[in-house]
């Protein structure tokens, strides 16, 4: 298998082509905001830009820090199995060692769950990065909660069967929702959180079809 980056979401549309600006907005335009803030990358996009990229992905003298980038070269080679094995069984060894909620081990918690859906085990993915979500709610990280819920919102699209993704898709509307209540990134980009919604709509409809 190939080496490949986070896929694309199957719900995701191509942008339309950017429109020119008229003479008569130039002011306008001069006077909008020169640097928008970008959006960061966040779920599995943020995971898969630290796998692929060129800085360590964990601290330098970390004891995990070898075995992450095994699994990384794993991930980056294509060899899917053997990059899931290796994060199975790095993860329960650092969370003996570490504690299962050591921010280490949450970063490879978040490897895991990249890999189990690379791997196409989307319930999997979506179930790992769901109670990591809420971990990190507790701690009172937004940022990091809401990345995960991103996360499993990817996960959760790979899902076909529409009672699953129904049953699925409850919990998860239920804890993003929670989190764009709270202020914070869930609540800057309510229309993702709107887009989940549609879906719940068309799986309803396709589960009513099935009966």
């Amino acid at each position: 298998m190939d080496a490949r980056p986070h896929p694309a979401q199957p719900d995701a549309v191509t942008a339309p082509a950017p429109v020119r600006t008229p003479a008569s907005d130039l002011a306008a335009a001069l006077d909008a905001d020169p640097d928008p803030r970008p959006t960061p990358p966040r779920g599995f996009d943020a995971v898969a830009e630290a796998v692929l990229g060129d800085e360590p992905a964990t601290p330098a003298g970390s004891p995990l820090a070898d075995p992450v980038e095994r699994i990384n070269e794993a991930v980056r080679a294509g060899r899917i199995d053997t990059a899931a094995r290796l994060a199975d069984e790095t993860l329960e060894q650092a969370a003996l060692a570490l504690g299962a909620e050591h921010p280490e081990v949450l970063r490879l918690r978040e490897l895991t769950a990249y890999i189990a859906y690379l791997a196409g085990e989307p319930v999997r993915a979506f179930r790992l990065s769901l109670d990591l979500a809420v971990v990190c709610r507790r701690a009172g990280d937004t940022e990091a909660a809401y990345g995960n819920v991103r996360s499993a919102a990817t996960a959760w699209r790979g899902v076909r069967d529409p009672l699953l993704g129904l049953e699925l898709g409850h919990d998860l509307i239920g804890l993003w929702t929670e989190l764009a209540s709270e202020g914070g990134p869930a609540a800057d980009e309510e229309e993702e959180l709107d887009s989940a919604r549609a879906r719940m709509d068309r799986l309803t409809t396709r589960a009513r079809d099935l009966r």
